[in-house]
């Protein structure tokens, strides 16, 4: 079921508000059946490193049909028995609503995404993957945990910014495969997209500190 309308735009947890003097914009999203919470603690350890920086974590539209106390940006049939039809709507819905809510950034936050990197999670790397080539303005950056490429496609045919991408998996996850790391690569390379990567040893689904640490240090030379 879809919980954000034409009416409602998207909401979660931040740390820092306008007019705190920040310079830079981190957004966060979230993995299948969690919420903003689930990453918006990250800033919490990223912001001694990246001062002037604002951080968004956006709950996804839909509640989740495995876990309705946590949301969804697509359901997904082999683990809430909903049907192929119902995620590619999902995902329509979704990527509507995040583009409307990228839309308003600029505006609300003061910060362009020239000066903003989106950081997503498993489902969350797919939205800003998905949804982050396809923007009229580059990104400074986009950062991908334990994530795929939807539509693979179909990019190099509808893909219209390159920002650089960092993609981070572990290799021992068995939500996500480790194999869609590489095969992500493949497709953004392929569509022109510059890509490094990191293999977290010995990680399943999941964040590792020396994950985070490789996503800092990209954050710090795409931010300044």
């Amino acid at each position: 079921m879809v919980e954000n309308s034409d009416a409602v735009a998207l909401t979660g947890p931040r740390r820092g508000m306008p007019g705190d003097g920040a310079e830079r914009l981190v957004v966060f999203l979230h993995g299948y059946g969690a919420d903003g919470g689930d990453l918006i603690g990250i800033a919490d350890t990223l912001a001694a490193h990246l001062p002037k920086t604002r951080f968004l974590a956006p709950n996804a539209p839909q509640r989740c049909g495995a876990n309705p106390m946590g949301f969804q940006w697509f359901p997904i049939p082999w683990m809430d028995g909903s049907s192929e039809a119902d995620m590619h709507a999902g995902i329509a819905t979704s990527v509507d609503l995040l583009h409307r809510y990228l839309d308003t950034l600029p505006r609300q936050e003061g910060i362009g995404p020239e000066r903003t990197v989106l950081v997503g999670f498993s489902q969350g790397t797919m939205m800003s993957l998905h949804v982050g080539l396809r923007r009229g303005t580059a990104f400074a950056g986009i950062v991908g945990f334990s994530g795929r490429l939807l539509a693979a496609d179909q990019l190099a045919d509808e893909i219209v910014t390159k920002p650089p991408v960092l993609l981070v998996h572990g290799d021992q996850d068995q939500v996500v495969p480790y194999s869609d790391m590489a095969a992500a690569e493949a497709g953004l390379r392929a569509a022109g997209v510059a890509v490094a990567t990191h293999t977290s040893p010995g990680l399943g689904h999941g964040i590792g500190p020396d994950g985070l640490g490789v996503a800092l240090g990209f954050l710090s030379e795409r931010l300044g």
